[in-house]
């Protein structure tokens, strides 16, 4: 369901915001996987896993992260083994790279567990989309990786719902859009009058 708002106009250009509802993070990725399916990369039936060019790339989504969870996840020397089951047997495979899709926005101590650590940077993300929930058009990011399906991801996020990303040190300065009903959490999608926008998938 699409809902437009009247045109806004700042700076002499003309913003149109269309408000699409944010779904649930399970049908966020799943759409997301959908999105990469189109893309010819590999999925996998039960398990938030996609292969790409080689390499598999491991989404998670939980409600409420702890620090200790992330810990024990991260800085385990396995974490990049996961394995995928095949019938009735199982296979391991090695992750490239990890990202964590959140609801909620995580505690300071995460944030400061890649700080403690350049190679945790270089493999594991880390998005807050907590704003999205409340109607705001820029969530946070953690992303210094190279994995070419998280950043398809954030374009998915652009295209498919106006969502911006910045990094997190920037998280105390962002401006906010006004908060809509919560009768439908929606967020507002921004296009540029002069700008066509197309979809990726």
């Amino acid at each position: 369901m699409e809902i437009w708002s009247n045109n806004i106009e700042e700076g002499g250009r003309v913003f149109l915001f269309n408000r699409s509802i944010f779904p649930k993070m399970w049908e966020l990725i799943d759409k997301f996987k959908e999105c990469c399916r189109l893309k010819g990369w590999s999925t996998f039936d039960n398990e938030d896993l996609i292969k790409a060019e080689n390499e598999y790339h491991r989404l998670i989504w939980v409600n409420h992260l702890h620090i200790n969870t992330f810990k024990r996840v991260v800085l385990n020397h396995l974490w990049n083994l996961h394995a995928i089951r095949e019938g009735v047997s199982y296979r391991t495979v090695r992750l490239s790279y990890m990202a964590w899709i959140l609801p909620e926005t995580p505690s300071e101590s995460i944030l400061q567990t890649f700080e403690e650590s350049q190679t945790l940077s270089r493999k594991v993300a880390l998005y807050d989309l907590s704003r999205a929930y409340e109607a705001h058009y820029t969530c946070m990011r953690k992303n210094e990786t190279e994995s070419a399906v998280l950043r398809e991801f954030e374009q998915f996020l652009n295209t498919e719902y106006g969502i911006g990303l910045e990094p997190f040190s920037k998280s105390r300065t962002i401006s906010r859009l006004p908060v809509f009903p919560r009768q439908g959490i929606t967020t507002p999608k921004i296009e540029w009058k002069e700008v066509v926008s197309e979809k990726i998938c």
